[in-house]
């Protein structure tokens, strides 16, 4: 295992652009026998060792894999930042198509990757990656978590984390509408694979009306065989202009909201699970110029690291489920506080989240 040197200047570029934040270390890591090339990023470790999931994808070149772990990373800063969390945020992102070159040599040259860190990262699931893939990764890095109960783990975090989700929309509704509950509201979810289709339990559990839409035919079949009552849209721009959608709720890749999709929201409120929803700067003000409530995407999600992180102490869900319930809380104190501040919930929730941060304080207050 190698840390890797004499990376391209456009990679170089992308490290140390000012717009990144500030990270406090970025390792190339590359295993030639396996075929291993990933980064690692830690952004901060100031309320602890960094905490974030490996994601295995096939990006286009180097440098838009270097520019999403550093994205993804500070977003876990402020995610565990405001799930109270004694975490910093990293994040890893391992280069190429998983169904054509994962495997366990690569996944323990990885492993190896995040060891020699010394624990300054602290690994889990993310897109591409699977609790037996952490499972593999922890044979040879005992900073790893997401792993299976079999392997002294806590298994699958898509529950909390979409319980979580429905949190911050019971938030949501209270803030706007008066009362915590979504029963009669008009809920669309795009994207119901690991996640969503957890979501969409709680939300008809609640009385909530509910549309659906995925790129994959069989995830929306699992969920019509068996509630036939679900519709569905053809595609997300059919969902997000839908007449009578009261709530949007973005749970696949992120860049969900941005200068086409949201002057089509006819939802009052954007409450999802994908990470990253904002595509770009100024689009948390596009939201509150046309009046829609947006619950950050960071801090609604959280519930999964929440589970996660509690790995490391030995795994007990009732008390996983108690943390991921404060969600509701935290979601409901940044409308108050962006309300107070005549800011977007979006910088309200960044400001909470800096002030943490900088006083090395990850309870919310």
């Amino acid at each position: 295992m190698t840390e890797a040197t004499g990376a391209s200047a456009d990679v170089l570029h992308t490290l140390f652009r000012s717009e990144q934040g500030g990270h406090e270390q970025v390792v190339l890591c590359q295993d030639r026998a396996s075929g291993l090339k990933a980064v690692i990023a830690i952004h901060s470790t100031a309320l602890g060792p960094a905490l974030g999931g490996t994601r295995f994808y096939p990006y286009a070149d180097e440098q838009q894999a270097v520019a999403d772990a550093l994205n993804l990373a500070r977003g876990m800063s402020y995610k565990n930042a405001m799930a109270g969390l004694d975490h910093g945020g990293g994040k890893a992102v391992i280069i190429g198509d998983p169904e054509l070159i994962k495997t366990e040599a690569l996944l323990e040259a990885y492993g190896r990757c995040v060891a020699s860190l010394g624990g300054r990262y602290v690994t889990a699931c993310d897109v591409g990656t699977y609790v037996a893939d952490m499972d593999v990764v922890a044979r040879t890095c005992r900073w790893t978590t997401g792993r299976s109960p079999e392997n002294g783990g806590a298994g699958d975090s898509s529950v909390l984390t979409a319980f979580g989700v429905f949190q911050g929309m019971r938030a949501s509704a209270q803030h706007l509408w008066g009362d915590p509950t979504l029963r009669d509201r008009t809920v669309g979810v795009a994207g119901v694979g690991k996640v969503g289709h957890h979501l969409v339990e709680h939300l008809l559990s609640d009385g909530a009306k509910v549309v659906i839409t995925d790129v994959r035919e069989e995830s929306v079949r699992r969920i019509t065989e068996r509630h036939p009552e679900v519709a569905v849209a053809t595609d997300t721009m059919a969902l997000i202009s839908r007449d009578g959608l009261d709530i949007y709720a973005p749970c696949a890749l992120g860049g969900a909201l941005d200068d086409t999709t949201v002057p089509r929201l006819t939802a009052s409120v954007v409450c999802g699970a994908a990470n990253n929803q904002l595509a770009h700067p100024g689009v948390e003000k596009d939201l509150s110029d046309r009046h829609i409530l947006y619950a950050p995407d960071y801090v609604v999600n959280a519930g999964g690291v929440i589970q996660v992180a509690d790995e490391l102490h030995g795994f007990d869900f009732d008390r996983c489920k108690a943390k991921a319930s404060k969600i509701f809380d935290t979601t409901l104190a940044i409308f108050e506080r962006a309300q107070a501040d005549g800011i977007p919930p979006a910088a309200a929730a960044d400001r909470i989240a800096e002030q943490r941060m900088a006083e090395g304080r990850g309870t919310p207050a």
